[in-house]
């Protein structure tokens, strides 16, 4: 009994000061000022840290992505020409790249011309008659189209905002033709509007009076650049194209020298 009591008695320093160790952290008494100050300080200057590296993160990320893209697609196209000169024993970088150039550049010279034309022709209409492939070319071929400098009959003619799919609601989409609707009364002029859903080549077709269409001034490319990204790009204001140009005819002729 005499053991038990001194195994269980307390020296008189750790009785004046309540049973805590002084020495122990995890028994010591409450923080003091300057340690809240202090925590406060390192919790603000994480914070800061936290979001600068964040910042940095967002804005060399598009850089990053856009270098490296660029540096694959110079390496991509480098590769078509450039075991051609290695095997004559020219070995410079970027040579194979404005070889693509350039040869790029003299097909679209080439097709130009009726007889390019004509070559073209046999080769899509080859291309067509094989099974998987001919609808890899459709889609891809209906995006070059849309962006295509040539205004041919297969090309996005406007940009479109049309009421979908609720009133109230607006959706983009892209005029590809006109077809007039007869009627008893009177002929009915309506619009084919293509409105991308998941992808630029897949989407649906309305047929809107060219009355209730909406024509921002907007561009294919702009247009598809919105689409493409998801509405990031999309400006600030749009203006319909009437509204536009009415708005540069009032701009006095002295501003405009």
């Amino acid at each position: 009994m005499a053991e038990e009591k001194e195994s269980t008695s307390i020296p008189l320093s750790q009785a004046e000061n309540g049973g805590v160790d002084p020495e122990d952290p995890a028994k010591a008494s409450p923080s003091s000022p300057n340690s809240s100050t202090r925590k406060a300080c390192c919790f603000v200057l994480q914070s800061w840290v936290s979001k600068k590296f964040m910042t940095g993160c967002v804005v060399l990320f598009p850089v990053a992505v856009t270098f490296f893209i660029t540096w694959w697609f110079i390496q991509f196209v480098d590769g078509f020409f450039s075991p051609l000169y290695e095997r004559l024993g020219i070995d410079i970088f970027g040579l194979g790249f404005i070889t693509s150039l350039l040869f790029v550049f003299f097909v679209g010279v080439f097709v130009s011309s009726w007889m390019g034309a004509a070559v073209f022709s046999v080769g899509e209409w080859v291309i067509k008659r094989m099974p998987f492939v001919r609808h890899l070319y459709s889609a891809s071929k209906q995006i070059s189209s849309a962006i295509s400098p040539d205004q041919n009959t297969t090309a996005f003619k406007e940009v479109a905002i049309i009421r979908h799919p609720r009133v109230g609601e607006y959706a983009f989409g892209f005029i590809t033709s006109t077809v007039t609707l007869q009627r008893e009364n009177e002929d009915e002029e309506l619009c084919s509007v293509f409105v991308p859903t998941n992808h630029l080549y897949i989407g649906d077709i309305f047929l809107v009076n060219s009355k209730d269409i909406i024509r921002p001034n907007l561009s294919i490319r702009e247009g598809i650049e919105i689409i493409v990204s998801g509405g990031m790009t999309m400006p600030q204001v749009i203006s319909p194209q009437e509204r536009f140009v009415r708005q540069k005819e009032r701009i006095p002729l002295s501003r405009m020298m």
